[in-house]
């Protein structure tokens, strides 16, 4: 777990715990994703002090609705991924896009994100059961694919935990 965030982060994952509620409010599972680039500002005189030299810009985003979908591959980071590939009319992300999301990837989606080349994933909580960055595999560790990525978990670790342990528990009183 990483001790030190940057702001950039922060506001990141806010708006996918946002996105998680969002799709808990709609009967799916509380996992939200934002897809961000970053690029260098040209000209340093375009910034003011202190402020961040580079330019972020949403890509992507989404939460779980495979049920209100029907479509098994909703998941939060195959949305997206979808709307972010779509706007960017490629199949693979731009140099230094990070994906931010409110729980450790499924086999699915990470397989999705390794083939679209993500440079940097950040997950909030781990999944016990079926998440294959560190819970039940590494898969971000397998040899055989050609293509790594960086990794960094913990960010709002708790408030997506208790989201998913709010939203479960109202699903098992009904």
């Amino acid at each position: 777990m990483q001790k030190f965030w940057t702001l950039t982060d922060v506001r990141f994952m806010r708006h996918a715990l946002a996105l998680a509620k969002h799709g808990a409010g709609r009967g799916e599972v509380p996992v939200g994703a934002v897809l961000v680039t970053r690029q260098e500002q040209d000209n340093p005189n375009d910034r003011p002090n202190n402020q961040d030299k580079f330019v972020y810009e949403v890509i992507g985003e989404g939460y779980n609705q495979p049920i209100t979908t029907h479509d098994p591959t909703a998941h939060a980071e195959i949305v997206a991924l979808r709307q972010a590939c779509q706007h960017l009319q490629n199949y693979r992300l731009p140099r230094h896009t990070t994906l931010y999301v409110t729980l450790e990837p499924c086999t699915m989606c990470i397989g999705a994100l390794i083939h679209a080349r993500l440079h940097r994933l950040v997950f909030a909580t781990f999944e016990p059961r079926s998440g294959v960055v560190g819970s039940q595999l590494n898969l971000t560790k397998a040899d055989f694919y050609n293509h790594r990525m960086y990794v960094q978990h913990g960010l709002y670790m708790s408030q997506s935990g208790q989201l998913l342990k709010s939203f479960f528990k109202t699903r098992r009183k009904k």
